[in-house]
């Protein structure tokens, strides 16, 4: 069985005098897309941001590669090949786009190599590539979103996060997205998805975990579980 690189185990989050993840386990192995569905307000944004170091955490532990991360900040874990896509894209707005995917490449110090990253972001993404030398924060939500992955490969990730990237695009470039991942994929890197979309999520996933109102409710293989009456009843209206 392949090793564990991500593991997340009693995990508790509160804020604001509410405890949002109230004792979460799971785990990424390497070579895995996992997806973390659930409705919005089930805790899977907030669980991403205790991973990452942007939430601290109540209770519990976070390891990658064996080591615990918590206290950890995003430079120590993006230089650990642990990156993250968040919610709401984060692109520097006043930057343009090679700008934004430089920014994502700086751990890094291998010029020409980092130059062969860009072609490659730029080959997944041609729009990117149209528009290199025009500002983030002028392009649309999706180019956004294409934007903030590309990114996110710059740091050659061992393991790929993303926060909801479909959220709130149109269904043409929800599509996109969906080609993206599972192409990164495909490349060989792991990668946690936590989406809204279960269908699309699952579709892609080799294992799945269902959260609830801060709590994992269900587990295991992603086709299974996108059979299962209780998440179609839930997150496919059936």
């Amino acid at each position: 069985m392949s090793k564990v690189l991500l593991k997340v185990s009693g995990l508790k989050v509160g804020y604001g005098g509410i405890q949002a993840v109230k004792g979460v386990d799971f785990e990424v192995r390497e070579g895995e897309l996992v997806s973390l569905i659930g409705s919005n307000g089930a805790g899977k944004t907030t669980t991403m941001k205790a991973i990452t170091g942007t939430l601290p955490i109540n209770g519990g532990s976070i390891e990658y590669l064996g080591q615990s991360i918590q206290g950890k900040g995003a430079w120590d874990l993006v230089a650990q090949g642990l990156a993250m896509v968040p919610e709401g894209r984060g692109v520097f707005t006043r930057m343009s786009i090679t700008e934004n995917l430089l920014m994502g490449a700086y751990i890094r110090n291998d010029k020409a190599e980092i130059a062969l990253d860009i072609d490659k972001v730029f080959g997944i993404f041609p729009r990117l590539k149209e528009r290199k030398d025009q500002l983030a924060g002028t392009m649309s939500g999706g180019e956004q979103q294409m934007l903030a992955m590309g990114r996110a490969l710059m740091s050659r990730p061992k393991v790929l996060l993303m926060d909801e990237p479909s959220m709130g695009l149109s269904p043409i470039m929800v599509d996109k997205i969906f080609e993206v991942v599972q192409s990164v994929y495909a490349q060989g890197v792991t990668v946690l998805l936590v989406e809204q979309n279960a269908s699309r999520a699952l579709g892609l996933a080799n294992r799945g975990y269902v959260m609830e109102s801060g709590l994992i409710t269900m587990d295991g293989d992603a086709k299974e579980l996108l059979r299962d009456p209780r998440v179609r009843a839930a997150y496919l209206g059936e």
